[in-house]
């Protein structure tokens, strides 16, 4: 059947199994908007206050869901105002479709009105991007978008369509919905080696990121450390990769990561890492990281593999198929002396924890975990706030914690938490702090209007409080800048005037009451809870430091 560009454009993300796209209508795509119109009962399109919000929304529909969110702009600003999506999206590995509209072809190259390079402007931040300039190549470049975004290592995938293009007549052929490309182990002369090297140890560290999740590795990854006999960590992007609980799982290693954590691994002879990137955060002072460590690295991508350490086996292969490859090979064995080391570790992590009463971050997340089900997405925003929820946490399922890891994108989380709860049809979590839920606040509106049941916990401590913690210790107090309390802004009243309901807590006892009703309230609910300015995230690895700086308290 013949159909216009822009329903081929929709009737393919349905062909696709999108179920719901975020966007922001504008002159160059109005004629997908009117599509979109037609095809109202077949594909739910949520109109966010800020294109910026439509990405982070799309982005935190995949995180949540594994399936390829989706995210439409008009030209221009318009496509300009999703590049700190696509950017997140992109360093996260998230499955991502952004499409874009543009000034028809007759005027590309002539500075028409919004008419920007916007498959060259982002460029650097897709896995590929595609400039389609024939009707002819829409609906397969839309098939092959999705494959790509999906494949391998996940990411996003950019279309300019112009508007003569949504305009132009094609014949549409319906197909089934693309499948990712298929994934391999890694070779097994590598995983015999591998497996020689992990036989070996006597102090065997398994460390894991986001890859894991999204290699569905997690089954795998319990069987190896049981029959190893090791310890379990993870980078921020791999929380809720095992359960928060498991015996063997220490938590989040690196820059804020759990003590006992960051000190196995420090002191480990074997790491066996899986999807993961070793980035700063992780390791500090390179020259000084887990220096009496053999190194396994197992990842999908190869360029991760020696990017910033120096593997003694790097695997490239899909890490669940590796795995299952790896695991007959490896020896069923125990190692008390290291489990003891382990146990110590522990013990001198609760010496070290803050067991004060009143609203401390620790506290306060630890009330929000007696609200929680299995299921609930916890997305975050950046800054303290966003490592005290992975400190603290707990988490039974995997997709259950959503945060910008590798961009550090403040503003993120409302967004994100939004097309968490859309996506997987349970009440979301938003942990945000002042400075971050300023950013992009506007989409509170998006939220009212379409009864998102979203819990939004703004710990308010009228600072930017990891800029702040930054100063304190680095900078001789010079607060320059990270002071918000001078903005007077009263959140409880702000959220009233959108149409969502709030409330402001003081004291635990206000908390509980005010979660309560949060977590009974059919749309978002905001709470404001008031926590001192000067809270610190420990512990804490100084920039560029090692394990031997460690700052456990104040005073180290």
């Amino acid at each position: 059947m013949k159909l216009s560009g822009s329903d081929i454009i929709v009737r393919t993300l349905i062909e696709q199994g999108t179920d719901v796209v975020f966007g922001y209508p504008g002159g160059q795509v109005i004629n997908i908007y009117d599509s979109l119109y037609k095809y109202q009962g077949e594909l739910k399109h949520v109109l966010t206050a800020h294109e910026q919000g439509a990405s982070h929304a799309a982005d935190g529909y995949a995180r949540a869901t594994g399936k390829v969110g989706v995210c439409i702009a008009t030209s221009g600003p318009g496509a300009t105002n999703l590049v700190t999506g696509i950017a997140t999206a992109y360093i996260d590995s998230v499955p991502l479709v952004a499409i874009t509209g543009n000034v028809p072809t007759t005027i590309i190259g002539t500075d028409g009105f919004q008419e920007i390079d916007i498959t060259g402007v982002t460029l650097p931040i897709t896995k590929h991007n595609y400039f389609v300039g024939s009707i002819d190549k829409l609906a397969d470049t839309i098939r092959e978008a999705f494959r790509l975004a999906k494949s391998g290592r996940p990411g996003p995938v950019l279309i300019d369509v112009p508007k003569d293009v949504q305009i132009a007549q094609w014949e549409y052929e319906p197909q089934e919905a693309v499948a990712a490309e298929e994934s391999f182990p890694a070779k097994d002369i590598r995983i015999h080696q591998a497996a020689d090297c992990i036989n070996a140890a006597q102090r065997p560290f398994l460390y894991f990121g986001g890859g894991l999740i999204t290699s569905d590795a997690q089954d795998e990854l319990l069987q190896i450390a049981e029959r190893i006999d090791a310890p379990i960590g993870c980078s921020m992007m791999g929380i809720s990769g095992v359960p928060t609980d498991y015996p063997r799982f220490l938590g989040m290693q690196g820059m804020h990561g759990h003590y006992a954590c960051s000190t196995a691994m420090h002191h480990a002879d074997c790491i066996i890492a899986l999807g993961c990137r070793f980035n700063d955060r992780v390791t500090g002072d390179r020259a000084k990281f887990a220096v009496g460590a053999k190194i396994v690295h197992i990842d999908i991508d190869g360029a991760e593999l020696g990017k910033t350490v120096t593997p003694a086996h790097g695997l490239r292969g899909d890490v669940k198929k590796t795995l299952q490859k790896l695991l007959p090979l490896l020896k069923e064995v125990k190692h008390p002396q290291w489990q003891e080391t382990i146990d110590r570790f522990l013990e001198e992590e609760q010496q070290g924890m803050d067991n004060r009463e009143g609203m401390t971050p620790r506290n306060v997340i630890g009330l929000l975990n007696q609200h929680l089900n299995e299921n609930t997405p916890v997305a975050t925003d950046v800054g303290q706030h966003q490592m005290w929820a992975a400190q603290y946490l707990n988490l039974k399922n995997t997709r259950r914690f959503i945060s910008s890891g590798g961009l550090g994108t403040m503003g993120f989380g409302m967004g994100a938490a939004m097309g968490a709860a859309l996506g997987t049809k349970e009440r979301s979590v938003l942990v945000t702090g002042d400075g971050s839920f300023g950013m992009n606040l506007n989409e509170l509106a998006t939220a009212v209007v379409n009864q998102v049941p979203l819990v939004i916990l703004l710990l308010n401590n009228g600072v930017l409080g990891m800029v702040r913690q930054w100063q304190t210790l680095f900078f001789d107090k010079h607060y320059s800048n990270t002071t918000l309390s001078d903005r007077q802004t009263d959140f409880v009243k702000l959220a009233e005037a959108f149409g969502a309901q709030a409330s402001r807590a003081l004291t635990l006892e206000e908390l509980e009451a005010a979660l309560t009703k949060a977590f009974a309230c059919d749309g978002p609910y905001l709470i404001d809870c008031a926590i001192d300015k000067d809270e610190f995230v420990l512990p804490m690895l100084p920039p560029g430091g090692s394990m031997d700086d460690i700052i456990v308290r104040i005073g180290d």
